[in-house]
């Protein structure tokens, strides 16, 4: 009777363990940003500790952007840049917020709304390097194509600001100035904004 109890207690430990690996792979950088994370009894707190300071990282590639999308999360709102060919080490980077979004080359200011703007510039054209043909169809001070931000808790707006010497622009209007985090991953660059500052959802 001893030895089956044990046998029991064994195979609820590992049940429990492996719900929790469930947890984390539900939360990974590599999400389809498509789909939306669901609350379960098993979710864990919201990550913290991400700060508003600008993020940085200097690197480039000549593989162009083809999309950028964006999904609901249970602690953050994702924009994801999608560059298919170019390795993680080769996504450059900065995203900071800013008082107005100023388009590169022409310095033309692009209106964003939101109580704060991120503006996200990626190290990739949005064009073929080779012939100039562009590869996303995004326009210059209009909202960027096909995402709908209606139900979103942090972003509120999107502006594409262009491309320019080999580099992509883009506002993101969020709802206050709110932490976020910048993760490259192989073909895509990734952008989370907190819900809150406190890690509550």
């Amino acid at each position: 009777m001893r030895r089956s109890r044990t046998a029991w207690v064994t195979v609820v430990l590992a049940g429990a363990a492996l719900g929790t690996a469930t947890v984390a792979a539900d939360a990974a950088p590599g999400t389809d940003a498509r789909s939306t994370v669901r609350d379960t009894a098993h979710t864990t707190a919201c990550p913290t500790g991400w700060g508003s300071l600008a993020k940085t990282r200097a690197a480039g590639t000549t593989a162009p952007v083809k999309d950028v999308r964006t999904a609901r999360h249970a602690c953050f709102d994702r924009m994801v840049v999608d560059v298919p060919g170019a390795s993680a080490d080769r996504i450059g980077y900065v995203v900071r917020y800013v008082d107005r979004v100023h388009q590169d080359g022409s310095g033309r200011p692009i209106a964003v709304d939101g109580g704060a703007v991120l503006e996200v510039r990626i190290a990739a054209p949005g064009y073929r390097p080779e012939t100039g043909a562009a590869t996303y169809p995004g326009r210059a001070d209009r909202p960027l194509p096909d995402v709908d931000l209606t139900g979103y808790r942090a972003f509120r707006d999107t502006r594409f600001a262009g491309s320019f010497e080999g580099e992509t622009q883009i506002g993101l209007g969020v709802r206050t100035r709110l932490p976020f985090r910048v993760l490259a991953l192989d073909g895509r660059l990734v952008v989370d904004v907190a819900h809150s500052w406190s890690g509550t959802r």
